[in-house]
C-alpha cells in the first residue's frame, strides 16, 4: 500500500459529545474589519511548507447581540486604523518586508456607518480576546459607557500602558476613563463548556467567553449560541470565536475526527482540478505524510504557555469535529472568498450559517496555501 493511500482509508474517529447546556439564541454578525496583515507562517508555526511562507491574513470582529434586550457588545476589534501610533513594543517588532499592515476603517467607524449608533453608547462592552495588537483595534473610539473586557492577568502583566510605561504593548488611551473588567476564573461562576471553563456573559445561555490560554496572557474564545430548540428551532447551532487558538486551518485540520477526504469539493486548488480535488495530492505535502493529523504545529516561540496552548488548540478540534458548531479562526482568509458567499455585517447574521453549509463548504479550503508545494 502506498503513502499517497493511505488517508483515503483512515476512518474518522466519533465527534466527542460535548453536552452543552441549553439555552436562548444571540444575533451574530462578523464583522470584516477591513484588516489586512502579512506575516511569516514561522513566527506562529511549524514546519516549513515548501511555498507557504506568509499568511495573507484578515482580523475579524463578531457582533453579539442579545435579543430580548438588545444588548450589543463586540469580541475583538482587528487592527486600529493609525497602527502607525501603536506603542514602540509593537511598532519595534513589525519589520518589512516580513511584515506589512493595511486597514481602512476602525471597527466603530464601520458599525456607526452602518447604523449601531456608537457614539450614543450601543456598545456595551468591548471584549478582546487577547491583548495582541491585531485584535485590539483603537478602543478610546468607543465612549466611556463602553467597558472593556479581557481575560484574566492583563492588568498586573501588561498596565499601565504606553506611555506611562514605555515598555508597553498596550496604549494608554484604551483604558482610560472606562471600567476594564478582566474575567476571574475562579471567582466568577463558571461552567463546563466542553473541555473549556466558560463564562455566562448574558446569564441565559447566548453567549460564553471561554478561558482558551496558552497563545498569549488572558487568551479567551467566545461561544455564541445561534439556533436554540429552547425557541423551538429544530436543534442548537452555535458559532465558536476562536481568536488566536490557532492562525491558520493547517493547525486544526485535519484531524481524527476529520481526516482528509477521498475527494474535497469545491476544490481548493481549481488551476490543478477543476472541482474536485484527491485527498492524497494533499497528503503528499503534508510534513508527515499524514491525513488525520493537523499540517501545523504551534511555533515553540511564539506561545505564552506552549503546553496549554495545545490543550486550548486541542479543546477546540472537539468543537470543529460537530456538526452543529461553525469554528471561525480570527485570520482565516478563506471565508473572505465570494464563492462561499459569507454574509458580512451588515448584510445579514450568522443564525443560518449551517443551512447555507458555511462550516462544510470552507473547511479544507485553507488547503489553497499549499498549492505550490504540489507537483
Amino acid at each position: 500500500m502506498t503513502s499517497q493511500n493511505r488517508a483515503l482509508l483512515y476512518e474518522a474517529i466519533p465527534a466527542p459529545s460535548l453536552d452543552l447546556p441549553a439555552g436562548a439564541t444571540a444575533k451574530v454578525q462578523i464583522i470584516d474589519s477591513t484588516s489586512r496583515i502579512h506575516a511569516p507562517v514561522a513566527g506562529f508555526m511549524k514546519p516549513a511548507i515548501p511555498g507557504h511562507s506568509h499568511l495573507q491574513a484578515p482580523a475579524f470582529s463578531f457582533l453579539v447581540e442579545q435579543p430580548s434586550s438588545s444588548r450589543k457588545i463586540l469580541f475583538d476589534l482587528g487592527l486600529r486604523k493609525d497602527w502607525q501610533n501603536l506603542p514602540p513594543a509593537i511598532i519595534d517588532r513589525l519589520s518589512p518586508p516580513d511584515w506589512a499592515l493595511e486597514v481602512q476603517q476602525n471597527v466603530a467607524e464601520i458599525l456607526q456607518d452602518n447604523g449601531i449608533d456608537v457614539a450614543g453608547g450601543a456598545i456595551e462592552a468591548v471584549v478582546w480576546s487577547h491583548w495582541h495588537f491585531d485584535h485590539t483595534g483603537d478602543t478610546s473610539t468607543f465612549p466611556s459607557s463602553t467597558t472593556l473586557i479581557t481575560g484574566a492577568g492583563v492588568r498586573d502583566a501588561l498596565l499601565p500602558g504606553y506611555p506611562q510605561n514605555p515598555e508597553s504593548p498596550l496604549s494608554e488611551s484604551d483604558f482610560a476613563g472606562r471600567e476594564h473588567k478582566e474575567i476571574d476564573w475562579e471567582r466568577e461562576p463558571i461552567l463546563n463548556i466542553g473541555k473549556f471553563r466558560g463564562y455566562d456573559y448574558f446569564k441565559d445561555g447566548s453567549f460564553y467567553l471561554l478561558d482558551a490560554p496558552g497563545h498569549a496572557i488572558g487568551h479567551i474564545c467566545g461561544l455564541a449560541r445561534v439556533t436554540s430548540t429552547q425557541e423551538g428551532d429544530a436543534e442548537d447551532t452555535f458559532v465558536f470565536m476562536g481568536a488566536d487558538t490557532a492562525h491558520h486551518g493547517g493547525a486544526i485540520r485535519p484531524s481524527a475526527y476529520l481526516p482528509l477526504p477521498q475527494e474535497i469539493s469545491p476544490s481548493p486548488l481549481p488551476t490543478k482540478y477543476a472541482s474536485t480535488c484527491p485527498g492524497h495530492i494533499l497528503e503528499a505535502v503534508h510534513p508527515n505524510k499524514k491525513g488525520n493529523e493537523p499540517f501545523y504545529q504551534l511555533n515553540d516561540t511564539m506561545s505564552h504557555d506552549r503546553d496549554q496552548a495545545v490543550h486550548s488548540l486541542e479543546s477546540m478540534q472537539d468543537f470543529d469535529a460537530v456538526d452543529n458548531v461553525f469554528v471561525i479562526i480570527a485570520h482565516d482568509d478563506s471565508l473572505l472568498d465570494p464563492q462561499f458567499g459569507m454574509r458580512w455585517f451588515p448584510h445579514g447574521d450568522l443564525k443560518d450559517w449551517k443551512v447555507k453549509d458555511y462550516a462544510t463548504k470552507v473547511r479544507w479550503a485553507f488547503l489553497k496555501d499549499y498549492e505550490k508545494s504540489i507537483q
